[in-house]
């Protein structure tokens, strides 16, 4: 075996996502958000070298994070991905960093987990590498709750894997995080980067991930309260919200998109109709609809506004169908288009449907002409 474990999740069409994992845990540390997000992306979690699935030879002693780079490059060119997105925690992050430094043409964006540029020099490193050597790993296990969580908070499943892990591939990942040093390069990195911290967290404390966000141009950086240095384990809902806003999906972007299709004139007096019973629908349709749905580029406006009409034909949602012959002029479909859709949804949706929705079509219709005139 030459490649490291992986787990692939979502549609095979969908971009591609990779997910890093921390020093001893496995790909199981994305257990609580992987499936979330393979719902838009392609999710490929990936293990340590001795480390749940991984083959424990895959990486030596006096290893680089750029050895496991590589490792991660391979993986994603055994699985056809050139280009992908890429988050990961703790050691995990430092591949990130290293990708986006040394190879910049593969990722299309970066997110940085409870992790630094450096990880507080050799000394400590060295020392653990050689305890894993000389010990194993049962005694680092028993205070792994202590290094990753805030008091109370376990997941026993991951202590499990930490406890499993190959002695010398983790003192190899520890040589590893030793010789780490980014700090000079991270103004070169160039793709979209955002930095999440735990305010917890011990290991990589939030000034290590600001320390990145003030050095990478235009980088993000979230702080997530109670979380310490797993937080995708800890506080998976935090992580998730962070790495979809990231993906592209911000706050605001759907009510933008909702007034270049529907216009801005319906848009403002959908708004001024608004009230405190409907305030969290009106959130809901720009958010989902508008922010989720009409952003997604695999169709275009035309196509959607094809698709739109012909539904709202079938159901006899008469007056969203005339908000909606208006948005399909706007995304560009002509008026001998639209009366092409309808005559098709005479077929597929029965006549009595299609003959009320070229009367309000073409009741829309004259009345743009007349505006325009």
């Amino acid at each position: 075996m030459t490649l490291l474990h992986h787990r692939a999740e979502g549609p095979s069409s969908a971009p591609p996502l990779l997910l890093g994992p921390s020093l001893g845990t496995s790909y199981a540390l994305w257990d609580r958000v992987a499936p979330e997000l393979s719902v838009t992306h392609r999710v490929i979690r990936w293990d340590l070298p001795g480390h749940g699935g991984s083959p424990a030879g895959l990486l030596t002693a006096g290893a680089t994070v750029g050895d496991l780079a590589g490792l991660v490059l391979a993986l994603a060119d055994s699985l056809g991905v050139e280009r992908f997105a890429y988050a990961g925690v703790s050691l995990g992050g430092a591949v990130g960093l290293h990708l986006a430094v040394h190879h910049p043409e593969r990722l299309s964006s970066l997110a940085v987990i409870c992790s630094s540029a450096h990880f507080n020099g050799a000394a400590p490193w060295e020392e653990r590498a050689a305890r894993a050597r000389r010990e194993g790993l049962a005694g680092l296990a028993e205070n792994a709750d202590t290094r990753w969580f805030t008091p109370g908070f376990t997941v026993p499943e991951l202590v499990a894997d930490h406890r499993r892990a190959d002695p010398e591939a983790y003192a190899a990942c520890c040589d590893a995080l030793a010789a780490f040093d980014l700090r000079d390069r991270l103004p070169e990195i160039a793709v979209p980067t955002l930095l999440v911290a735990g305010r917890e967290d011990p290991a990589t404390p939030p000034a290590h991930l600001r320390e990145i966000a003030d050095a990478v141009p235009g980088a993000a950086l979230v702080e997530i309260p109670g979380a310490s240095h797993l937080a995708p384990a800890q506080c998976p809902e935090a992580v998730l919200a962070a790495l979809r806003s990231h993906a592209g999906r911000l706050p605001g972007r759907g009510m933008e998109v909702r007034r270049e299709v529907l216009g801005a004139a319906h848009v403002d007096r959908a708004q001024e109709r608004q009230t405190p019973f409907t305030a969290r629908f009106q959130d809901f349709i720009s958010r989902y609809a508008w922010g989720e749905i009409w952003t997604d580029p695999t169709l275009s406006r035309r196509e959607r506004s094809m698709i739109t009409l012909t539904a709202l034909v079938a159901h006899g949602h008469l007056d969203e169908l005339a908000m909606h012959v208006r948005a399909a002029r706007r995304n560009g479909l002509t008026p001998d288009e639209i009366a092409a859709v309808l005559l098709q949804t005479a077929v597929y949706c029965g006549v009595p449907a299609a003959n009320s929705a070229f009367a309000t079509a073409q009741r829309v219709l004259a009345e743009e002409d007349g505006a325009q005139g």
